[in-house]
């Protein structure tokens, strides 16, 4: 597979495309590793940058990766800047009456609640605490429901500056994807842990498109398809996330 890189994007030329558009341009945030992000050179990497590049050579498509902050990810979509979303988005009832997506491309993945170690919090009753989110994803939505009552919920444009915020001692818990927050919890050396419950959300993650793009929904689709036949999709967890899987292959 040959990529080359243009300024902030990845462009995959490859042959001829099965969907009739020159180039499938992706959207990603670049700021949610493993996810995505982008690496010391200022390219985009991880996990949906590797599936998405694996995508458009199994589809024979020619596709593009361009970074985008997550508050607009869905209203540029819909205004046409670019074609897909591959951004850890969780398939939710709320955004399928916006946009489509493509079959889930990783499993529901359980939110989890993550403090300072020895924090001591009561989540049986949790009351008065500072909540960090991310703005627009599951969580904010879960948090502002079932705790926005007795608690403060404070949004972040990336979860990573949620993550600095609760490192410097402002906030009491960050309510985030597990996928997401093992690893920093692994890496912390005990300065953090998962606290209260696990918090089951969404339907899996899967690929943003708009709706009345039906063709190129079928044509990834069709190629995940193959790709979880064949193990690349379990392959590429494995790689991303400490082993997890398989999920999609015997």
């Amino acid at each position: 597979m040959k990529k080359t890189m243009l300024a902030a994007a990845a462009v995959l030329a490859l042959a001829t495309p099965a969907f009739a558009q020159d180039t499938v341009r992706i959207a990603t945030e670049g700021a949610y590793a493993p996810w995505n992000f982008l690496n010391d050179a200022g390219e985009p990497a991880g996990f949906e940058i590797d599936l998405g590049n694996a995508i458009c050579e199994t589809a024979e498509l020619s596709c593009e990766w361009i970074i985008n902050d997550w508050d607009s990810i869905i209203p540029n979509l819909l205004a046409g800047n670019y074609d897909l979303i591959m951004a850890g988005m969780s398939i939710t009832d709320e955004r399928l009456e916006t946009i489509d997506f493509s079959d889930n491309y990783f499993p529901p993945d359980p939110s989890k609640f993550v403090a300072a170690a020895g924090a001591g919090l009561d989540f049986s009753a949790l009351s008065g605490a500072r909540v960090g989110v991310q703005g627009g994803t599951i969580q904010a939505g879960y948090a502002e429901e079932n705790l926005g009552g007795a608690n403060t919920i404070v949004t972040f444009s990336t979860a990573d500056q949620a993550m600095a915020d609760l490192a410097a001692g402002n906030l009491d818990t960050i309510l985030a994807d597990g996928a997401y927050l093992e690893p920093v919890v692994n890496a912390s050396n005990g300065a953090l842990e998962f606290v209260g419950e696990d918090v089951m959300i969404g339907g899996g993650v899967g690929a943003g498109v708009r709706k009345e793009d039906t063709e190129l929904k079928a044509t990834v689709d069709e190629a995940l398809a193959t790709l979880k036949a064949d193990g690349t999709v379990d392959a590429l967890i494995a790689q991303w996330f400490d082993g997890m899987g398989p999920f999609f292959s015997e």
